[in-house]
Order: C-alpha cells, then sequence, then structure tokens
C-alpha cells in the first residue's frame, strides 16, 4: 500500500487545475499554458500560474481557486501559489514598430470637454499600480494638457543617437507636446507637420521597455486621430463619453473611426456619471445611463462609470491626479476597476492576434 506522501501526481494536480476557467478567454489556466514550474515534494505542491497582465481583476479568485481545488486533492498538506504575469502582445504588420512597448492603447473621444484627459492620467496611473510597465503619451498636439495635469514643466533631454528621453512621474513615461513648447506659445502647423510630429513621439523616443503606454488623443476625428490610427501600433481604443446625449453622438464618430481603420474598440467609460450623495444615493447631473446604452447599441463591452469629484478638478489643476491626491477615493476606486475591465479587454484583443512575450513579471502574491 502507498503512503499518503506517495499518492499525489503531476497529471492528478493538473487534471484538477483543468476545471480553473478563465473567466475573460473562457479556457482553462491548463489549455492557456498559465501553469508553470509545477513541482511536488512528498505533499507539498508548488506552482506558478502565470497570467497576461498583472491588472488581471481576478488574479486573486483564480489564486484562491486554484489553492482550494489543489488542497482538496488526496494526498496534499500544503500548496503554495505565485501569481505572476507575461503581458501579451501583438505583432503588427505594415505599421510604425515600437520595440519597447508591448501595447499601444488610445484613449478617445467624439468631442472636447468630456475629460478624455483625466481618464487617459489615472488609466495609466493605476495600471503602473498594479506593477505593469506603464508610460503615457499626449498625443493632443495643439492643446497638450498632460504636462499641468502631472506638474511636469521640463524639457527632455536627449540620447547620444538624438532619440528623446520620455520625463517620468510618479513611476510614468510620459512625452508631450507641451514639453516642448512654451505654454503661451500657440502650436500653428498643417497637417504633415502634425503627422511628422506624432511619427517622432512614437518611433524617436528612447522608450524604455513597457506593457502599456497610453496615448490621450486629441478630441475629434482629425489629422492627428487618424495619423495615429493609421500607422501606430495601435492594441486597443477606449471611448470616453459623458451621459449627454450630445457626447454619445460624437463618440460614436470616433468608434466608427476605429472601426474602419481596425482597431479594436476595448470599450466604453462614463466620465462624469453621477455626484455621490451624503446618504449613500447618486445625483445623475448629466443623465443616466448613456454610456451603457451607447456601449450596447454600438455592441462593445461598457467598461464602467467614474462619478462625479470636485478634486478631480482641483487635482488636475495642481499637476496632483486624483488617483494620487486620493487613491482610496470613488473616483480612485473606478479608476482602478477601470484599469482591470482594460487589461481583460486587451487580454481577449490579444488572445486572437499573434502573441509575442518577453519579460515575466512577478508579486509577492502567494496563498
Amino acid at each position: 500500500m502507498f503512503g499518503k506522501k506517495d499518492s499525489v501526481t503531476k497529471d492528478a494536480v493538473l487534471q484538477t487545475l483543468s476545471t480553473v476557467m478563465d473567466p475573460d478567454l473562457n479556457r482553462n489556466i491548463v489549455e492557456l499554458g498559465f501553469v508553470k514550474g509545477l513541482e511536488i515534494k512528498g505533499a507539498a505542491v508548488s506552482f506558478r500560474v502565470e497570467l497576461t497582465t498583472p491588472a488581471c481583476p481576478v488574479k486573486d479568485q483564480l489564486r484562491d481557486e486554484c489553492h482550494a481545488k489543489v488542497s482538496a486533492l488526496e494526498g496534499v498538506e500544503s500548496v503554495d501559489v505565485e501569481m505572476t504575469a507575461d503581458v501579451t502582445a501583438r505583432n503588427f504588420q505594415e505599421k510604425l514598430a515600437i520595440p519597447e512597448v508591448r501595447n499601444v492603447v488610445a484613449v478617445a473621444s467624439g468631442k472636447g470637454g468630456v475629460g478624455k484627459s483625466t481618464v487617459a492620467v489615472n488609466l495609466a496611473l493605476a495600471l503602473q499600480a498594479t506593477g505593469a510597465r506603464t508610460g503615457l503619451m499626449d498625443a493632443d498636439v495643439y492643446g497638450p494638457s498632460i504636462p499641468m495635469m502631472l506638474g511636469v514643466r521640463q524639457r527632455p533631454g536627449l540620447t547620444e543617437s538624438k532619440k528623446i528621453v520620455p520625463l517620468k512621474q510618479h513611476g510614468l513615461q510620459l512625452m508631450s507636446m507641451g514639453f516642448l513648447s512654451d505654454d503661451n506659445t500657440p502650436v500653428i502647423w498643417r497637417g504633415p507637420m502634425v503627422a511628422s510630429l506624432i511619427q517622432q513621439f512614437l518611433g524617436n523616443v528612447a522608450w524604455e521597455p513597457m506593457d502599456y503606454l497610453i496615448v490621450d488623443m486629441p478630441p475629434g476625428t482629425g489629422d492627428v486621430a487618424l495619423t495615429l490610427t493609421q500607422q501606430a501600433p495601435l492594441a486597443g481604443a477606449v471611448i470616453v463619453t459623458t451621459p449627454q446625449n450630445v457626447s454619445i453622438l460624437d463618440a460614436r464618430k470616433g468608434l466608427k473611426m476605429f472601426e474602419t481603420v481596425k482597431v479594436p474598440v476595448l470599450g466604453v467609460v462614463e466620465n462624469m456619471s453621477y455626484l455621490p450623495q451624503p446618504n449613500g444615493s447618486k445625483l445623475a447631473v448629466f443623465g443616466e445611463g448613456g454610456g451603457s446604452r451607447f456601449a450596447e447599441e454600438a455592441e462593445v463591452p461598457f467598461l464602467g462609470e467614474v462619478p462625479i469629484d470636485p478634486q478631480v478638478a482641483a487635482g488636475g489643476d495642481e499637476g496632483n491626479p486624483i488617483f494620487v491626491r486620493n487613491p482610496e477615493s470613488p473616483v480612485s476606486e473606478a479608476f482602478r476597476s477601470l484599469a482591470g475591465t482594460v487589461a481583460a479587454q486587451l487580454a481577449i484583443a490579444n488572445a486572437n492576434a499573434p502573441a509575442q512575450s518577453n519579460v515575466t513579471m512577478t508579486w509577492d502574491q502567494k496563498a
């Protein structure tokens, strides 16, 4: 008769783990190749679960399920589960390659005034907070707002090979036309000059390795937006709207632009959705449910709502974004949730395209 310590096999562990499903990719974690480094020493089992992003919104759920199911196997006395991430990326052809960047994500809107830059900045910060290497590119050439919103005023330097060195703030790599021009000097350029600058920002910046480069798009569907969608290796786009019908009408145009150039639309986020009340209710200042209805009509995911908070505007003016200024606020929680949802949708989009992998990132998360 075999003793308890001889009864655990790798096949048994893998068979059990094959019942753990990734809810976004709708496949089990063994089939997806997420289970790594499986070791059995007597009655002790250890393995890694390597996800497609450190911002995975269900990583704790997956870890707990793996731990519980393997612990229930006969003969198992201890289980060590380590959660890691290897961020996936798409292979792009016929577009400007950025070897250092795995995923370029556009944050866009059909019109100004919907808080697109606020969403871009705080989404980037929320992704950074998960451990993902993140950058932010301000593509609004005529009205760059990222320098003010992040409190960065320096001019970038150059490498020996004459590449622009991105500035850094709160762990983010940053590039903006606002770093290269005077605050009081308007940018008066024609379309071809703007297109050339965008190409420089993409291909002639000494970006350090990144998992996500968030691009704050200019409002509308003009020269800059078209240049980016046609030439940049965009892995996906996030559409920002507010509940009003006029905002949704313009957002449809932006969504159609991305669909026309075959850039996956990761979903719609509704900004300034409601004003939280002291009694816990929600005051719909600008209407209600417009963003979710738009997403449903367009057959794209609804990524969530971001509430109104006066601290958002104050933080933007001071160069201290809400996610840094008050990380526990309802708005920051909304951006934290948005980061996970965007990362999940991006993983789904990448799963339908050729993937490449490089460096594996590890968290100190064990069960």
